[in-house]
């Protein structure tokens, strides 16, 4: 029988505020098992970026990262953001280490290729190393994964934290009995932005398609069921996205086949 694995994703208002991430911490530590987290970190970066006179650009959602942008993620994700998470897990007696896709070559990526958008350096992942990563988990560490990969030419690429986490999940799927969650501000997927308590239990593919179609799940919200749709369809056991304030797994949405 596999081990237990719980892969937690938190986006980066609740690492960024001393209080939310205090409590993420906690409720972190707390989880039994094996356990790795994949943390965002955009508000900070967007933050810095204004004070160096650096102008922060979007398309869906997503950042255009250019040279001067990618100094300041790499700042940010990997050292402020990854380091604060570490240091208090230590302090919280979980062995934590802090890991780009660069470090012991952990994810490797490719530069998105221009098509409609030039996002600049942007990975597109194309492998986990699955055994390293075991090996440190089997020993008792947690790896703290910062949204940053690498192309084995020398260039650091900012990559989608949530990516990062269905990629991960995936690739350790076939060592451990993984659950994989999404924390966010909300309980979990909503029938209805304007109520917090209208949570879809479930969602599988074809219900996925019905509520893209209708506008229930539009923005943001897509692209992160489509990762956790192609986590269970890889062979991850199960996908809860949730609050962060939540990450027992008793509530929020769950992705199944």
């Amino acid at each position: 029988m596999k081990e237990q694995l719980t892969i937690i994703k938190v986006g980066g208002k609740i690492v960024e505020e001393e209080t939310s991430l205090a409590r993420l911490l906690d409720d972190f530590a707390a989880l039994p098992g094996r356990k790795l987290l994949v943390h965002g970190g955009g508000r900070s970066a967007t933050r810095l970026a204004e004070r160096l006179g650096i102008e922060s650009r979007m398309v869906d959602g997503r950042r255009i990262t250019d040279a001067d942008t990618l100094r300041v993620v790499t700042m940010v994700y990997g050292g402020l953001v990854n380091k604060n998470i570490v240091a208090g897990l230590q302090a919280r007696s979980v062995n934590a280490l802090g890991l780009t896709g660069a470090d012991m070559d952990v994810i490797r990526s490719a530069k998105r290729p221009v098509k409609d958008v030039d996002y600049g350096f942007v990975g597109d992942v194309e492998r986990v190393d699955a055994t390293l990563l075991g090996d440190l988990i089997d020993r008792g560490i947690v790896p703290v994964m910062a949204p940053l990969t690498h192309d084995g030419r020398g260039h650091i690429l900012n990559t989608n934290a949530d990516t990062i986490a269905g990629e991960t999940a995936k690739a350790l799927a076939s060592r451990f009995d993984v659950t994989l969650m999404y924390c966010f501000e909300k309980k979990g997927v909503l029938s209805n932005a304007d109520d917090d308590e209208s949570v879809i239990p479930a969602i599988d593919r074809h219900t996925f398609e019905t509520l893209v179609a209708d506008g229930t799940i539009a923005g943001g919200m897509k692209p992160k069921i489509e990762n956790a749709l192609a986590a269970v369809d890889a062979e991850v056991s199960r996908v809860i996205i949730t609050r962060a304030d939540a990450i027992d797994g008793r509530s929020g949405t769950v992705v199944t086949r």
